[in-house]
């Protein structure tokens, strides 16, 4: 591992992080980690962990991880996006050119059943965007 650690470790968790502050210890090396704090991405929380207490600079840092992470999974999101309207165009083609009789029959409701979903979805959230610029602009 390189000399050079950073202050702080963020262990990420499905909602956040838990955030550790990190220390190398003497002549062995040895590194700790103590923990200090939960941060919550969707509620914007940083609760200190324990008893521990957490600096105005450290809440700065956590705040600045947390910008960054939303950020991230806002790139990752998009892009998952668009895989999807990839995987549906390669399956509409599996559908049409190699698929069995007994492939299709297997897939079949489920698929129409998620692309009714999601089309009920998609159009609704549309109609919402068409009257609330109809809206703005009458």
């Amino acid at each position: 591992m390189s000399g050079d650690l950073p202050e702080y470790y963020f262990r990420i968790r499905e909602n956040g992080a838990l955030v550790f502050r990190v220390a190398s210890e003497g002549r062995a090396g040895r590194i700790e980690m103590e923990p200090i704090a939960f941060a919550n991405l969707r509620s914007g929380e940083i609760r200190p962990q324990g008893d521990r207490s957490i600096t105005e600079d450290e809440v700065f840092r956590i705040r600045a991880w947390m910008k960054a992470r939303a950020e991230v999974q806002a790139r990752r999101d998009a892009d998952e996006i668009y895989r999807a309207v990839e995987q549906i165009n390669l399956t509409a083609h599996w559908a049409q050119a190699k698929a069995s009789n007994e492939e299709l029959e297997a897939v079949t409701d489920a698929l129409l059943m998620a692309m009714h979903d999601l089309r009920s979805v998609l159009v609704r959230k549309k109609a919402e965007r068409l009257d609330g610029a109809a809206g703005e602009g009458g």
